[in-house]
C-alpha cells in the first residue's frame, strides 16, 4: 500500500494532542506523569506505516506514537493511563506498560532496555514459525549504550531472528545528553559488527522514515535476518511529566523546535497543494473532537473491582 502523507500527518496530529492533553490532564491531577514522545511523532508513525498487521512490536515507555499509529483507540488509552476498568489493561499499566495484543502490540517496557531483552524470544518463535511475519523492536539511545543492546542483537544475528531493530535516538538518555555517553554520532554503525545491515535516517522527516523502514522490513522480511535503523530525532519535552527542562541548552531545544516533525510536514503538504486549508482545519477539528470524546471515555470508565486485582499477575 502506497505511504499517504496527509493521513500520516493527522496521525502525528493526532499523537501529539494526545499527549499534550495527558500533560494538561496531570497538571491539573486528572491524571498521573508520563514520558511523551512530542517531537518524535514522525518516527513512530513513518516506521509503523511500512508494517503489515500480522508483524510484531515491542516498544519502550515513549510508546504513544507506536500505539496510536497502530490503530489504538484513544478513549482505551486514556482510561489506562487513568488506572480505569475500559483500558487495554484494566487499568494496571498506566502509560508505560500498555500492551495490545489485538494489534499486535505485545509490550511496553518502562525498564530501559528491557524490551531488547524479550525481542530475541518472540523473534525465535517467529522464526519457528510459518509464514514471513517479523518482530520490531523500538528502543532509545539510552539503551543502545547498554549491555543488553549488544547481547540482544549479537544473538539475533548469530541466530538469524526476523527482528527490525529500531533506535529512536532523541538526544536525551533521561537527564543525560547521548554526547555524555557515546563518542559515536550513529547508532546505527555498530551494525556491520555483528554482520548485519544498518541505515541511519532523518527522524523528523516522516517520508524518509517510512522509505528507509520499507527498505529494513523488506530486507528483514526476506532475509530473515535483523536489521538496525536508527532515526534521528528530539525530544522536544522532558523526560517525564512535569519536566522544566533547566537542564538543556536552550539554543539546542529552540534548533530542534524549528525542525518540528509535525511544522515540518504541514509546510510541504501545503506548499506543494496537497492539503488545503480547508482540510487541515477540516483534520484539526476532528482531532479535537476524538480528544473530547477519549476522556469523556475514560473519565465514565469505572474504576476496576477488587476481584481484578489478582489477575493478570504472576503473584
Amino acid at each position: 500500500m502506497a505511504f499517504n502523507s496527509v493521513r500520516a500527518l493527522e496521525q502525528m496530529m493526532l499523537i501529539r494532542a494526545y499527549e499534550e492533553k495527558l500533560v494538561e490532564l496531570q497538571a491539573s491531577g486528572g491524571a498521573p506523569g508520563t514520558c511523551t514522545s512530542v517531537g518524535q511523532e514522525a518516527s513512530g508513525v513513518g516506521v509503523v506505516s511500512a508494517l503489515r498487521s500480522d508483524d510484531l512490536i515491542l516498544t519502550n515507555h515513549r510508546s504513544a506514537s507506536h500505539l496510536i499509529a497502530r490503530g489504538a483507540d484513544l478513549g482505551r488509552l486514556f482510561a489506562e493511563v487513568m488506572g480505569k476498568k475500559d483500558g487495554y489493561c484494566a487499568g494496571k499499566s498506566g502509560s508505560l506498560h500498555i500492551s495490545v495484543e489485538e494489534l499486535g502490540v505485545l509490550l511496553t517496557s518502562t525498564i530501559v532496555g528491557g524490551e531488547l531483552g524479550l525481542a530475541t524470544g518472540v523473534g525465535l518463535s517467529r522464526s519457528m514459525g510459518d509464514g514471513d511475519a517479523i518482530v520490531v523492536c523500538f528502543f532509545g539511545d539510552g539503551a543502545a549504550c547498554e549491555g543488553r543492546f549488544h547481547e540482544s542483537i549479537n544473538l539475533a544475528a548469530v541466530w538469524g531472528l526476523p527482528i527490525l531493530y529500531v533506535c529512536e535516538n532523541n538526544q536525551w538518555q533521561a537527564f543525560v545528553h547521548r554526547r555524555e555517553t557515546m563518542l559515536t554520532d550513529r547508532i546505527a554503525d555498530h551494525a556491520p559488527a555483528y554482520g548485519i545491515k544498518g541505515e541511519t535516517v532523518d527522524g523528523n522527516e516522516v517520508e524518509a522514515v517510512y522509505e528507509a523502514a520499507a527498505r529494513a522490513v523488506a530486507s528483514v522480511r526476506s532475509t530473515r535476518k535483523p536489521f538496525l535503523l536508527e532515526t534521528n530525532t528530539y525530544r522536544l519535552r522532558g523526560h517525564f511529566e512535569p519536566d522544566d527542562q533547566s537542564y538543556v541548552d536552550p539554543t539546542e531545544l529552540d534548533r530542534w523546535r524549528r525542525r518540528d516533525p509535525i511544522a515540518l510536514l504541514k509546510a510541504k503538504l501545503t506548499t506543494n497543494g496537497l492539503l488545503a486549508p480547508s482540510a487541515l482545519n477540516a483534520i484539526e477539528q476532528s482531532i479535537r473532537m476524538q480528544v473530547v470524546d477519549g476522556v469523556r471515555f475514560a473519565q465514565a470508565s469505572p474504576y476496576p473491582d477488587f476481584a481484578e486485582l489478582t489477575t493478570d499477575v504472576y503473584a
